[in-house]
Parts: structure tokens; sequence; C-alpha cells
């Protein structure tokens, strides 16, 4: 008796089955047929994945078994140099640098798409600048409590003191000294800031990914639009709108790939630093965790809650995309899906292309936090103790540097090279933090994200553009979701 059997197995990311069998005709088989015998061997294991047929993996659940596989495999491969050295340069670095590449791909089209479908609809150059400086005054606000928080924390728990210095490993930052030189050899860095806003040459700046020069033209561009006759700006509008909406659909078959670099990303991160780091500057660690937490839910719940918003709400929302931001480190990964959700969740464009992408600049909330934090443990760590006077230049310092050069890679550790200085700290205790960076990174990119997106809301409730009808439609399909 002849048997047709079609055995499809299919990887799926995203929110498609992870695994899909279609059995087509008399399968299972009478046990008289004589199938191969390694089909035999496999059919009670076929009987029991065919139960999974139509479930679901949510990506959250993907990125997280991708992070704690990826993390095994990074503490195996950390014991193992030779190795270690031959799969993370040709697979895991290469894997990881591919998911990367595509965010960076993508990221530049989308900010300008939107911003100028987004500005050119609010077409009020009055209007869009009261959302600008509204914009600007909430961000260094909250990054500011963010310095003093941090500042108040370490002092109170000192993380810095009783640390034997001699017991801790040190690694090469001059590549962060290197960039500092160059951010710190011209004018003043807010100066700079200021002068970088204004592109020469806006191809050249989208070819670098310069994001502020590429937000003022965008939004100067979106004006320009705007004041043209319908018959002239209409069709445009529906280029850069189509394009917005290309992008975001690039953006979803992206995130199909999001566990494979998620697994390559953390692997080479353990496998390079390992855990036995970790242990000397625990307390550090421990720390700068616990007061990212207490920020995020106290601070930020309290400026949630001041506009009727939850924080827990927001964090279910974009639980994907903080899983994803604290696995890969990057902020950039998750920008488009920020500006998705937020828009989504009823913030109107027009504001959610403007602040999103702008506060990738201004509102490094844990960014800022972890600075703090850092600068205080060092001088901890050197028995340097600082007066209330230097220690507001620090504040006063850390408000302008970090704002200064963002964008600049390693910005965390140049903006500490800028900054310490200032107030008399050595600059060569950051070679000792440099090895617990990454782990420190993880959970401030994660606030960064938090930040960000409760921006967006807390702007258009100030500007009453907020649609709490829609808000309450996407909560309520969240719990649907969820439910089921």
């Amino acid at each position: 008796m002849a048997v047709k059997m079609v055995l499809i197995t299919r990887l799926k990311f995203g929110h498609q089955p992870l695994i899909t069998l279609d059995l087509l005709d008399n399968y299972p088989p009478p046990l008289s047929v004589n199938l191969p015998h390694a089909l035999r061997g496999s059919e009670v294991l076929l009987r029991k994945l065919s139960v999974m047929k139509g479930v679901k993996i949510s990506l959250a659940w993907q990125i997280l078994i991708a992070l704690v596989l990826g993390i095994i495999v990074g503490a195996v491969l950390h014991n193992q140099p030779e190795q270690r050295e031959w799969l993370v340069t040709n697979f895991l670095s290469p894997a990881g640098d591919i998911f990367i590449h595509l965010i960076k791909m993508i990221v530049v089209p989308i900010v300008i798409s939107t911003l100028i479908v987004g500005i050119a609809g609010v077409g009020d150059a009055k209007k869009l600048g009261r959302i600008g400086v509204k914009t600007i005054v909430y961000f260094e606000v909250i990054t500011t409590i963010a310095i003093v928080v941090g500042i108040t924390l370490a002092n109170v728990f000192q993380p810095g003191s009783g640390i034997d210095m001699s017991k801790l490993a040190t690694v090469d930052i001059s590549k962060y000294e290197a960039t500092t030189e160059q951010v710190q050899s011209g004018a003043h860095s807010l100066v700079i800031t200021i002068m970088s806003l204004i592109p020469t040459n806006i191809f050249a700046a989208i070819a670098k990914g310069d994001m502020l020069p590429i937000i003022f033209f965008s939004v100067l561009f979106g004006l320009g639009l705007s004041s043209l006759p319908s018959e002239h700006r209409d069709p445009l509008l529906k280029v850069f709108r189509s394009t917005s909406e290309a992008m975001f659909k690039v953006t979803h078959m992206i995130m199909r790939y999001a566990p494979v670099g998620v697994f390559a990303l953390i692997s080479v991160t353990i496998a390079n630093f390992g855990f036995a780091s970790l242990w000397p500057l625990a307390k550090l660690v421990i720390l700068v965790y616990a007061a990212i937490l207490f920020f995020a839910f106290v601070v930020l719940g309290l400026v949630a809650r001041m506009c009727k918003l939850r924080i827990t709400t927001l964090m279910r929302i974009l639980k994907d995309e903080l899983i994803l931001a604290y696995s890969t480190s990057s902020s950039e990964t998750v920008l488009p899906r920020i500006m998705e959700k937020m828009e989504a969740y009823g913030a109107p464009k027009s504001i959610t292309s403007f602040v999103v992408p702008t506060g990738y600049s201004f509102n490094l909330d844990g960014s800022t936090l972890y600075q703090s934090i850092a600068a205080i443990f060092i001088a901890q760590l050197y028995g340097i103790d600082l007066s209330l006077g230097q220690e507001i230049i620090l504040v006063l310092t850390l408000m302008v540097t970090s704002k200064g050069i963002a964008g600049v890679p390693g910005v965390s550790f140049v903006v500490l090279l800028a900054t310490l200085g200032s107030v008399g700290i050595p600059l060569e205790g950051l070679a000792f933090i440099a090895g617990v960076d990454r782990i420190m990174d993880m959970a401030r990119t994660a606030l960064n994200v938090i930040g960000n997106a409760l921006a967006v809301l807390v702007i258009a409730k100030w500007e009453n553009q907020f649609d709490n009808n829609q808000a309450a439609d996407y909560e309520l399909s969240l719990r649907t979701r969820t439910a089921s």
C-alpha cells in the first residue's frame, strides 16, 4: 500500500509557528507498511511534534531562548580559547554584525520618511516649534534627575569603597581616549552639537548616519512640503508615506532574524569576557541595575502617573523591544518598532516621528544614570572624597557633555573621559570597569528605550494630542493577546 507523506519543517520567527508539519494522505501509516528504519524511529517524535501545529512562539520568547542559549555557548567557549577564536571570528561575530547592519540599514529611511510625513501633517511652524521646545525641556529635566539620582545612590551605597585595586583586571581603553581627544580638540562640545545640526551635505550625513542633521533637514523639508499647493504636495507626500509603511514591513522581516543576532552577540560577549571579571565589581553592577530599576519604576513611574499613564503598561507594550535592546545593547535595533507602537498606542505621527529620533541623541536616561554612578565609583576607588561643589560641577558637566557628543561610538566612556578630569578624578580608573561595561550597558540601553517611549506619550499628552480611546483599544487588544 503506497503511502504519500510530505513533511515540511520551517523555522519561523515573529508571530509565526516555530515548527510547521504538513502531513498529507494516510499518515500515520499502518504498522504493516515497510517504512525506512530512520522514519520508523522518528514516528513517535513526528506524532508529538504534530501536536505543535499552530503553536505560536512570540518574538519575546524566541529572543529569551536565544539569550539563554547564547550565555551557555559563550560560557563554554570562554574556557576553550582555540575553538573560541575560530568560532567567534568565522561565525558568531558575523552573525551578530549582520543583525546590527540590517537595523542600521533601515533606521535612516524610516526616520526621514516618517518625519517628513509627520511634519508635513502638522504644517504649522509655530506648533512644531512649541513641540520642539517642550521636547528639549523635558529631556533636560529627566536626564538631570537621572544624574542627581545616580550621584546620590553612589554616595549612599559607596560601591567603590573597600575594593583592592590590585585584584582588578584592566581593559585597553585607548580607542575611547582617541575619540575623546577628537571631540575635545575643537570648540566646546555643546557648540559642536549646535553646529552639527546643520548639514553641509545631507547625502554625506545620510551616508554617515548622523541623526541630528538628518532630523534637521527632514523637519525643514517637511515644513517646505506642507507649504506647497495640494497638487504638488500630495503626490510627494504619498511617496514618503508609502516609503514609511514599506520600511516598517521591512522591519518586521528583519525581526525574524533577531533571535539569531541576539544569540550571536551575547555569545561573543560572554566568550570574550566570561563571568570572572564580574565578581570583584559585583557591588557596582548590582548598584547600577538597582538604580536603573528604581529610576524606571519610581521616577518614570511618577512621570507616567502624572500623565494618567502606567509605566507597567508601557513595559508590557514594549516587552519584545526591551528584551531585544537588553540583549543587543543597542537602542537602534528597536527605534522603528518604538515609533510604530507609540503611534498605534495613540500618539500622533508628528510627535512620534520627531521625539523618538531626537531622544536617541538627547534623552539617554540609562546612560546618564550610569555615567554619574561610574564617576563617583572611580573617585571612591582612588579614595577621593568629592566636595559638594565638585559634585555640582560634575552634575553640570555631565548635563552638557552627555548631550554634546551624542551619537559618538562608545558614548558613555567618551562622556566619562571628557568629564572626570573636571573634578580631578583619574581617567585611568575607567580601565577597571571596561570589562563589565557590556553587562551594565545592556541594562542602561533598556532604560533608554523606556525613557524615549514615555517621552513620546508625555509630549503627546502635553500637547493634548494623545488619543485615549485608541490607547484603551490597544490595551484591550494587548490583554486579549496575552490571555489567548
